[in-house]
């Protein structure tokens, strides 16, 4: 049993937001047919994120996972629109890969409690 103490200092994983931004902004889109809807979902998930790579490990890698999180987007169409396969798979595999990456950049505990 966890008390509400410990509860209280889990971190919101920035890498839930990149996958929320990637497969939600997607479905949304998808669902509502309203791209620009999807968009939002997107950034507002991309800007949350953001906040959070600043907060914990600075600007450098904020920009550097931003760099990830857009590219992702980029490669989910090349995926799907360019190579052919089917956009849900596409979105699925650069989804995977950006929230892996930033969990491991962004999200893991840094040895010694040093979060810059």
């Amino acid at each position: 049993m966890t008390s509400s103490l410990t509860r209280a200092r889990t971190r919101l994983s920035s890498a839930v937001l990149v996958a929320v931004g990637l497969a939600a902004g997607f479905g949304v889109a998808q669902g509502t047919g309203i791209r620009a809807l999807g968009g939002a979902v997107f950034a507002a998930a991309g800007v949350g994120a953001a906040t959070l790579w600043v907060q914990r490990r600075g600007w450098a890698v904020a920009l550097g996972l931003g760099g990830l999180y857009v590219g992702a987007f980029v490669l989910a169409h090349v995926l799907a629109l360019g190579v052919g396969l089917p956009a849900w798979l596409a979105v699925g595999l650069v989804t995977l890969a950006a929230a892996g990456v930033t969990y491991a950049v962004a999200d893991r505990p840094v040895p010694g409690g040093s979060t810059r």
